[in-house]
């Protein structure tokens, strides 16, 4: 006996439709969203280059056929590329991403906001670029940063308590779907196209977690991002043309997302949408550590001095304990050999190994050549990792949002050290503390591609709001051009 199924086209998903809406519609009127997007942007994109310093990220850069250029297409920041909007948003989304030193939203669900800054910005400059060689007005740069507070806003109210790290997918599919949103915006959308855009986003293939996690964990979390954000504008671009959407892409019975993908549950959401994540994002600023082990990193720092002051080193220690929060065992205790910098950068014992043994933490400690060091290896051996649940609710707490670890290290001589950091210098609680030294790692990275008169311009306009937000984006990017 066979079972009827209706064949009536459902109306859209609410997901959609809200997702749609807010970021087709709604007016950000935050001033302190406006003021942090503009941090946001020049911390991401410094990032960018400081990636470009490593040879397994640039690589991977470039347009797919070898000697192409795009007239009006997009440039790379950090790079003389001159890509299809496409291409170009794979480019920046992969060096942004590639030394996990990028801004962090911690939830049910764990990501990188800014990732999608790949996909806003390639869109928005090829925009620009089309419009200027048509002697049209191009988009500004506050329509970038507008896009960006969206795109937080979509993929950190998501995350809020949503996890598909527990159903094995990657939150890179949260960067595809807000980058879809804001780009379709950009494009200028209307509202059904918007919907079918995201509906293909829900409908695509989703990435699992295998490449972030033991035995597996390799360099693919690092170029993720940039796939995500340029297939979602691969997406807008497919809807911009007439490609038809799925309405129920989420809800359909079989073989919707919900019941293929996530154990057959719907979305619960904490919020609606506005310009809460923005405001509340976590900057790493002083170490390129995966953000459930920066207080970590911060106290081992501490403790290193003590160790100074007593005249001991890291070889004097007997034993380490972490007390730690139940997303940073999940996802960043490890035991065993590591073996790339992906692995590295993922592993806690590691990470505090470092600046206990060197005083430092920088990406380059985790390539092969400190690696090697058998005093590090060593070291992890003695630590062991115990959650504390207080930990884990406050971590979980919308009020606080910290992301505490404690340190405990016992020395061959009796002696005991403890430090304990709640909240890392990129959380709101630590602004006015860390925004003047996220300024110096902005400028560390400019130092790193361009000469010192470049480096300037592109200082003063980022750290002026007016000048910046009225630039048109073109001329913003032609800033970061490659020139020696």
């Amino acid at each position: 006996m066979s079972s009827h199924v209706s064949n009536q086209r459902p109306a859209p998903d609410k997901v959609l439709t809200d997702i749609a809406d807010y970021a087709l519609s709604y007016e950000i009127e935050s001033e302190l969203a406006y003021t942090t997007a503009r941090y946001c942007l020049m911390d991401t994109l410094g990032c960018g280059l400081e990636a470009l310093e490593y040879p397994a990220c640039t690589k991977l850069l470039g347009p797919i056929v070898p000697g192409t250029t795009v007239p009006s297409g997009a440039r790379v920041p950090g790079t003389n590329y001159q890509l299809d909007p496409v291409q170009a948003a794979f480019n920046i989304g992969a060096i942004i991403r590639w030394l996990d030193f990028n801004d962090t939203w911690l939830a049910a669900e764990w990501g990188h906001p800014s990732d999608n800054l790949g996909g806003i910005l390639a869109v928005a400059d090829w925009l620009s670029r089309t419009a200027a060689a048509n002697s049209k007005p191009p988009l500004r740069m506050k329509q970038v940063l507008t896009a960006m507070i969206k795109a937080h806003e979509i993929q950190g109210c998501i995350a809020l308590e949503n996890s598909f790290n527990k159903v094995g997918l990657d939150h890179v599919v949260l960067v595809k779907v807000a980058s879809t949103a804001v780009v379709s915006q950009l494009l200028g959308l209307s509202r059904d196209q918007t919907i079918a855009a995201l509906s293909l986003a829900w409908v695509d293939g989703q990435s699992l977690r295998t490449y972030r996690h033991a035995p597996n964990t390799g360099s693919r979390k690092s170029w993720a991002a940039g796939d995500a954000t340029s297939r979602a504008v691969r997406l807008a671009l497919m809807a911009q043309a007439g490609e038809m959407g799925y309405p129920s892409a989420l809800t359909a019975k079989t073989w919707g997302f919900y019941d293929v993908s996530f154990k057959s549950r719907e979305f619960t959401f904490q919020r609606s949408y506005g310009s809460y994540v923005m405001e509340n994002v976590l900057f790493k600023i002083s170490y390129p550590a995966e953000f459930h082990a920066q207080t970590a990193v911060e106290a081992a720092m501490t403790l290193h001095g003590h160790l100074q002051q007593l005249g001991k080193s890291a070889e004097d220690i007997r034993r380490i304990t972490i007390r730690t929060h139940e997303a940073c065992l999940r996802i960043i205790d490890k035991k065993g050999p590591l073996s790339n910098p992906a692995d590295r950068d993922h592993c806690v014992q590691y990470m505090i190994a470092i600046p206990l043994i060197f005083g430092r933490l920088t990406a380059a400690d985790y390539e092969d050549q400190v690696a090697f060091d058998e005093r590090i290896d060593a070291l992890r051996a003695k630590v062991e990792c115990i959650e504390v649940p207080a930990f884990t609710a406050d971590y979980h707490d919308p009020d606080k949002r910290s992301i505490a670890n404690a340190l405990r290290i016992e020395l061959t001589d009796g002696t005991i050290l403890e430090e304990t950091v709640e909240y890392p210098i990129g959380h709101r609680r630590r602004r006015n503390e860390g925004l003047p030294l996220l300024v110096e790692k902005f400028k560390t990275n400019l130092r790193r591609r361009f000469l010192e008169e470049q480096q300037a311009q592109i200082l003063d306009v980022s750290l002026d709001t007016e000048r910046l937000q009225s630039m048109p984006v073109n001329e913003y990017v032609d800033l970061y051009v490659l020139q020696r």
